[in-house]
């Protein structure tokens, strides 16, 4: 039938919608054989067909029955699109259930298979966006034989490309459909080096996600959990785990295929340049030149070359990539970027300390990584100081952890460098200690604000510890005895543990609130902030936790000795609530605990680096060596126990 008036096909258009959403596949195709337009009718407000509504809701089987009861006249109508150019195809391409319905569409509008949508996408591309392996091969299969039989092979980019630039082999890893991904890099070998409209490869998008190759190392565990329960029941985390360590290992599958296609790390700037140190500031300004050889210079080259997949995995943290790059090619570690970096600047720069333990290992490339100086002068000791700005904004650690953490790295690679590099100056007249202090005085004064903040905290909380721990004992349990002013319940057991906890949880919270005040009172220079202050912080909170463990430990006495003749379950009731706000005081500064950690670690390591073995010889084997050769001179003999023993060294017999 056709409309009389605007109210009879909102109406339909009402009915039809309302049907399609149900999934009342009766009712859509008897409201369909009412209007000549039947599944071509528009019932949206964005230009949607009836039939683009039942293949977004992957709604087959009605796909289907619409499409067979489609009049030949109007197949050519099939290729309407919707407000954003999507055709019926472009909808059906996003999921595989859909893909009987894929066949029909073909088969009655073979025209449906080149429409792109407003973003120049075609059906196959968008098959990639979604990642649909069945459906990508089925209409990759599909333009083939139509390129095939038309000679049109050269055109087949256009299926591949969409209007920015932005290949199949791009979306499907930027969707992290690796499987997909590498399927296509094989079938389409020439699409690896292509450059969407950011100048960027699969690979270099790829190097940018490091998250893709992060598989399961901490799941393991949970997977051990999770694996006695697979054959009785379906366990959803195992599941979880199990896709993610499959799309791992297909990024890593991906990673090895195109970096072994891509040698983009061969495009590099000269090795020359400012290699040369200037340990003084004096003089007019550096001069970005190259020697020629026979007095005159030419001038550093100015084409900016794109980041390779190198350099840009070691800023995103990708260490995996950088770690197959260096294995495939282990000549691009000499890479250098168009502003005079290598590998060892961006890895300092963007605080990616897992990839400089990998550099550090490789001694001789670190001899020469070591003595590059950038376009503006600045050695790799000068990247201490210039941190990655949007390394910053995600870090939500304490200021003075931050701040300790950059000064030993500064510590670090301060060793890596020879003498007179650390003194250098860069183009700004600066040595790479100086540029540190002036870009790390805003961190610095927040370091001491917290530090500050946090030690007065923990003073009041120490100090009222103190008051109660003293109060306490004043006003013993029990009371004392009005004769002899001795406590009535002192041969109790308890009393003893009482006096013993109390006395303990005073001494810890005075002793805190001293290292408290020590860190209140210090002038906060730069390098106190790498072991002194965060040293003596862990000390004030450690003592802070003992002393509210002594406490409640003494109030759990205390009411047991009032009640002790209550039953066991009463007594296990009051330990749990009495050692609750222990429980909840530790938690609450267990980050910060774990964090402080670190700079015992490094102090226990400094410690046994300054007392090392004798010729990694043992010290009771010294010992022994020592006597031995004692008694040989006595007896007028020398053994080779003597000999082996050092002539520098003496211990008494």
């Amino acid at each position: 039938m056709a409309f009389t008036t605007d109210g009879e096909k909102h109406k339909l258009n009402k009915e039809l919608y309302a049907a399609l959403i149900s999934g009342d596949e009766r009712e859509v195709i008897e409201l369909c054989g009412q209007i000549p337009e039947g599944p071509l009718q528009i019932i949206t407000i964005h230009n949607a067909t009836v039939l683009h509504l039942a293949t977004n809701s992957k709604q087959k089987d009605l796909v289907l029955k619409l499409l067979k009861h489609l009049p030949e006249d109007q197949y050519d109508k099939l290729t309407h699109q919707n407000e954003v150019g999507n055709t019926i195809l472009h909808e059906t391409a996003t999921s595989k259930k859909m893909l009987p319905a894929a066949e029909e569409m073909l088969r009655k509008a073979p025209g449906l298979l080149g429409m792109r949508n407003r973003n120049g996408e075609t059906a196959l591309f968008r098959a990639a966006l979604y990642g649909k392996i069945d459906t990508f091969k089925f209409l990759d299969r599909q333009i083939n034989e139509v390129l095939r039989r038309e000679g049109r092979e050269a055109d087949r980019k256009l299926f591949h490309q969409r209007d920015d630039n932005t290949t199949i082999l791009h979306i499907s890893t930027l969707t992290e459909h690796f499987d997909l991904a590498l399927l296509i890099a094989r079938t389409y070998e020439y699409l690896v080096s292509e450059r969407d409209g950011d100048s960027m490869t699969a690979l270099q998008l790829l190097a940018c996600n490091p998250s893709a190759f992060r598989c399961g190392r901490k799941h393991r565990f949970l997977k051990k959990i999770t694996n006695p329960f697979k054959s009785c029941c379906r366990v959803p985390l195992r599941e979880a785990i199990w896709e993610k360590k499959q799309r791992c290992e297909s990024a890593l599958r991906l990673a090895e295929f195109l970096i072994e296609r891509d040698t983009s790390w061969q495009a590099t700037e000269s090795v020359m340049g400012q290699n040369k140190p200037k340990i003084h500031k004096y003089g007019g300004p550096a001069i970005a030149s190259l020697g020629q050889g026979d007095g005159t210079s030419r001038e550093i080259p100015t084409v900016k070359i794109a980041e390779t997949p190198l350099f840009l995995a070691t800023k995103s943290g990708c260490i995996e990539i950088v770690e197959k790059i260096l294995k495939m090619y282990p000549q691009a570690i000499e890479h250098i970027d168009d502003e005079g970096r290598n590998i060892l600047h961006v890895a300092i720069k963007y605080r990616q300390i897992q990839i400089l333990d990998i550099l550090e290992k490789m001694k001789i490339p670190m001899r020469w990584l070591a003595r590059k100086i950038d376009n503006n002068g600045n050695s790799v000791l000068h990247m201490v100081g210039i941190k990655a700005e949007h390394h910053s904004a995600e870090d939500m650690r304490s200021p003075a952890l931050l701040l300790r953490e950059d000064l030993l790295l500064f510590e670090r690679v301060e060793k890596i460098m020879k003498s007179h590099f650390i003194k250098h100056f860069n183009s700004r007249r600066q040595t790479a200690e100086k540029l540190f202090e002036e870009n790390k005085a805003e961190l610095r004064k927040e370091a001491k604000e917290w530090l500050k903040r946090t030690a007065e905290s923990c003073s009041i909380i120490g100090v009222l510890i103190a008051t109660v721990a003293f109060t306490s004992a004043y006003t013993i349990p029990g009371g004392p005895d009005e004769e002899t002013g001795y406590p009535i319940l002192l041969n109790k057991p308890f009393f003893v543990i009482f006096t013993i906890t109390d006395v303990l949880s005073l001494a810890f919270a005075l002793t805190s609130v001293i290292t408290f005040l020590s860190v209140l009172s210090s002038p906060f220079r730069l390098k106190d902030f790498k072991h002194s202050l965060p040293q003596r912080l862990m000390l004030g909170v450690t003592l802070l936790i003992f002393s509210v463990s002594m406490m409640m430990l003494a109030f759990g006495a205390t009411i047991i000795l009032m009640i002790h003749d209550r039953k066991l379950w009463t007594r296990f009731a009051l330990y749990t609530v009495a050692f609750l706000p222990v429980a909840i005081f530790a938690l609450s500064y267990l980050t910060l605990y774990l964090s402080l950690m670190k700079t015992f670690k490094y102090t226990f390591k400094k410690m046994g680096k300054a007392f090392p073995r004798c010729n990694s010889v043992p010290f009771h084997s010294l010992i022994t060596n020592s006597v031995n050769c004692h008694k040989s001179q006595a007896t007028g003999s020398t053994s080779s126990t003597c000999l082996a023993a050092p002539k520098t060294t003496q211990y008494p017999v």
